[in-house]
């Protein structure tokens, strides 16, 4: 998992590694969406964000493989605001599936923030 995020949300919407001239606009969307799961409780507690290559999917969410779909999350994101699809029907699937991304990054810190009020995990 320790990926670039730029790059592999790049790989996944379109422009080739080595094209730069979108890449302040895509690090602008992607550090949109890692905000909005850094207020649903994922990622470092006191935020975080891209400013190039360099930052890791490892970086943003661990070896937390139960939040595998935090990249997915993040590049339908980026998709829908950069390059959205033309299809009202492809554009109320993406939308879905975000809500339902959201809904599961949500339920495992629920379920983190009940195993540390019981004690199961250590520094929560």
């Amino acid at each position: 998992m320790s990926e670039s995020i730029l790059t592999s949300v790049k790989k996944l919407i379109g422009p080739e590694h080595e094209e730069t001239h979108f890449d302040p606009d895509i690090i602008m969307h992607i550090n949109a969406a890692i905000s909005i799961l850094t207020q649903l409780g994922i990622g470092p507690e006191e935020g975080f964000a891209i400013e190039n290559a360099d930052a890791t999917w490892k970086d943003f969410i661990g070896d937390d493989k139960r939040l595998s779909g935090v990249k997915l999350y993040v590049y339908m994101k980026v998709k829908l605001v950069f390059d959205p699809p033309v299809s009202a029907a492809t554009i109320a699937s993406m939308e879905g599936q975000i809500k339902e991304y959201e809904w599961r990054a949500n339920e495992v810190r629920e379920n983190d923030l009940i195993k540390v009020k019981k004690g199961e995990i250590q520094n929560g």
